[in-house]
């Protein structure tokens, strides 16, 4: 049985935060958060690691996060580039940011043959959540032309911020925990014991409480790569014209269960999400760090004694 791989998406610009916080540090030794998933990822049984990065954080990343996994699994690193588009398409002047999600799992292709996972760079997902995927994904198998995907699903309410909005994938969830749909908002808060949610900071929708939301942390086989090739064009004749328009993961799977050409497991949690979506939120997280290392989750130097 071949180990899964682990995908980090690590190519995103943090405009909200102010700076690269994919290699900003949250740990007693200057681990980043990234260090603690790979941790978590490395211990549940994945054996490789593909980094979705830009060009210009390429050699920032070897240096301070794959170095610390050399010997511990094989390490593939991408770049995610706007020009990475198919042929006969011109990039509109003035684009500036990557294409989304989707297109960076399309660039991962040629470096990912077994099913894998999908995370955030800048997200903490727990390490029960890395082990429940990763069972998952050792037993994926496409059935006919249903493709076998997983999705961690986390409650809203443990992965908002106190400090600004955030953007989430609201689920409906069938009875035997199949995903339905999911619905990318991208302006969520706090409200009282839930959470509402605004297309255009007037109008405001609350979402029920204890609803599952997704955080980016996905499992996949290598068919997804044909589908997004597929929709790639389509979605480019679309909004290739709109320079802030993306291609994002969560909304190509909502077409692919959709069309019922994919079934995803959605695997709840309750575990908490905790992040860097805000400067402010980052003492929040060293906190949390922190306590976990007191707990025993953690050694307090990371990587000094891991196997």
């Amino acid at each position: 049985m071949q180990n899964p791989t682990l995908v980090v998406m690590a190519a995103g610009i943090g405009s909200r935060y102010g700076g690269l916080k994919q290699i900003d540090p949250v740990g007693p030794n200057g681990e980043i958060i990234i260090d603690y998933s790979l941790y978590d990822a490395l211990a549940a049984g994945f054996g490789k690691v593909v980094f979705v990065v830009r060009e210009e954080i390429e050699e920032a990343f070897q240096e301070r996060v794959g170095h610390r996994i050399e010997g511990r699994c094989e390490i593939s690193y991408v770049r995610q580039t706007i020009e990475d588009v198919p042929t006969g398409f011109k990039v509109p002047p003035g684009r500036e940011k990557p294409w989304g999600t989707a297109h960076a799992i399309l660039c991962c292709k040629g470096a990912v043959s077994s099913p894998f996972a999908v995370t955030n760079a800048d997200d903490f997902y727990g390490r029960s959540s890395y082990q429940r995927l990763c069972d998952h994904l050792q037993k994926a198998q496409d059935q006919s032309e249903v493709c076998d995907y997983n999705m961690v699903g986390y409650v809203l309410e443990n992965t908002l911020s106190e400090h600004g909005y955030v953007t989430r994938g609201v689920c409906t969830v069938d009875q035997e925990g199949y995903l339905v749909e999911i619905h990318e908002r991208a302006r969520i808060e706090r409200f009282g014991k839930g959470a509402r949610y605004t297309g255009d900071g007037e109008d405001w929708v609350e979402i029920p409480e204890g609803s599952l939301v997704s955080m980016n942390m996905w499992g996949f086989t290598p068919s997804l790569f044909s589908e997004i090739e597929t929709r790639f064009p389509l979605f480019l004749a679309r909004h290739g014209k709109d320079l802030k328009a993306e291609f994002l993961l969560p909304e190509l799977i909502g077409e692919l269960v959709e069309e019922k050409k994919a079934r995803v497991k959605v695997l709840p949690t309750d575990e908490r999400w905790f992040g860097v979506t805000y400067q402010e939120d980052k003492p929040k997280v060293k906190e949390a760090i922190q306590r976990l290392i007191k707990e025993g989750a953690y050694p307090a130097n990371l990587w000094k004694n891991a196997g």
